[in-house]
């Protein structure tokens, strides 16, 4: 397996110097300055390519290359939109960047309540906490139709919370929801966040796959004709918020997912965490399901609780066998290996980590800390050389 590290380029305090010394050779990383829906352009890829190649690094994987806001809600005229992401795919390949991370989350990205969760050891995680995300629809937002969405004790207690709650608690709150990833344009305050709601109006489940199939109709073949690989990153959460269905949480999903192009330039972001976090999911058996078409793994580990809410575990902790898993994947390397693949091997990161020791006091994005995250490469890094060792 390649050892990668997502990099965040000039959004990121940490240095590409301090990420050499963690032992990986591959970043994860993407143009994040670019407004959504913009071409690539082709020197910027090199430019960003260069930089890496002068640190001793590969370009391994895009994440990502995002999608746009109007191609999820199938909005207006949409071809420049498709066109651009071709394009963007085009420059990609001309400089030999052949992987690309994506995803379908209508949107908000990953979405917590709490960016510093308290944990036993001192450290602090990422969290997403049902009962404050119940108060965020509820009462925040005012989406009385989100009362169905929660079991009535953590209705309760979202009220209670709200009630208890001074102005500071309820704006960090909506800072938590609105953090998702750096590099993002768009972060709403209440009143926009009504708004931009509002564009999914009657898009429902369906509507929302049928906008997908579309986007995957228009890219896949590019990417096949590149020899592009492209891989969707599951919903995290993996359940609707907001208001807005979530459909690729669980083996239905990935199996439609795949069925829609029947082609290896059509494949998988394997996220533990994200689907970790859905209790339906038996996680290395779903490894298991999709092996074949999982061009990228994101490791990491989640705690769930009975009412919905999970937070960041360590890695090698948390509800997921993260041996077992990473026996699937070492297993289906294997096999590409045997069936004469070049590209057998399948890179993978330490996805999220605990901010802990002196990360505490350094300002980092939230969930990409350098002292946890090396922690969990090299704990994922035990755990792969001691099976490959049988």
């Amino acid at each position: 397996m390649i050892e990668c590290w997502r990099w965040y380029g000039e959004f990121d305090s940490i240095s590409l110097g301090e990420v050499a010394q963690t032992g990986a050779r591959g970043i994860v990383t993407a143009l994040h300055d670019i407004p959504y829906g913009e071409v690539w352009p082709r020197e910027a890829i090199a430019r960003r390519k260069g930089l890496l190649a002068a640190a001793g690094f590969d370009w391994a994987m895009v994440e990502s290359l995002p999608v746009h806001e109007r191609i999820k809600r199938g909005d207006g005229d949409l071809g420049p939109l498709f066109a651009n992401y071709r394009q963007s795919l085009a420059n990609l390949a001309a400089e030999g960047v052949m992987s690309v991370c994506y995803n379908f989350m209508p949107l908000l990205d990953w979405t917590r309540t709490d960016l510093a969760a308290p944990v036993a050891s001192g450290a602090t995680c990422l969290r997403f906490e049902a009962v404050r995300m119940a108060a965020f629809e509820v009462h925040m937002l005012g989406r009385r139709e989100a009362e169905a969405d929660y079991p009535a004790e953590v209705l309760t207690r979202a009220a209670a919370w709200f009630q208890a709650a001074t102005e500071a608690d309820r704006d960090g709150l909506l800072g938590a929801i609105m953090a998702g990833m750096p590099g993002a344009f768009d972060r709403y305050d209440v009143a926009g966040l009504r708004t931009a709601l509002a564009g999914y109006d009657g898009i429902g489940r369906e509507g929302l796959r049928a906008n997908f199939k579309r986007f995957l109709d228009e890219v896949v073949p590019t990417a096949e004709e590149l020899g592009m690989r492209l891989c969707v990153h599951p919903d995290d959460p993996p359940r609707d918020i907001l208001g807005l269905p979530r459909i690729v949480s669980d083996s239905h999903d990935l199996a439609w997912v795949l069925a829609a192009h029947e082609s290896p330039a059509n494949g998988i972001t394997f996220c533990s965490g994200s689907l970790g976090a859905n209790p339906a999911n038996d996680v290395p058996a779903l490894a298991a399901q999709v092996a074949d078409r999982i061009h990228f793994a994101h490791l990491r580990n989640v705690r769930k609780d009975p009412d919905g809410s999970f937070e960041e575990d360590a890695h090698l902790d948390g509800d997921t066998d993260m041996v077992a898993l990473i026996r699937v994947l070492l297993d289906e390397e294997a096999r590409r290996r045997a069936a004469g693949r070049a590209d057998h091997a399948i890179p993978f990161r330490p996805d999220h980590g605990h901010h802990m020791l002196s990360d505490l006091t350094r300002e980092m994005i939230p969930g990409y800390p350098l002292i946890g995250r090396l922690r969990g490469l090299a704990e994922l890094r035990g755990v792969i050389r001691a099976l490959s060792h049988g």
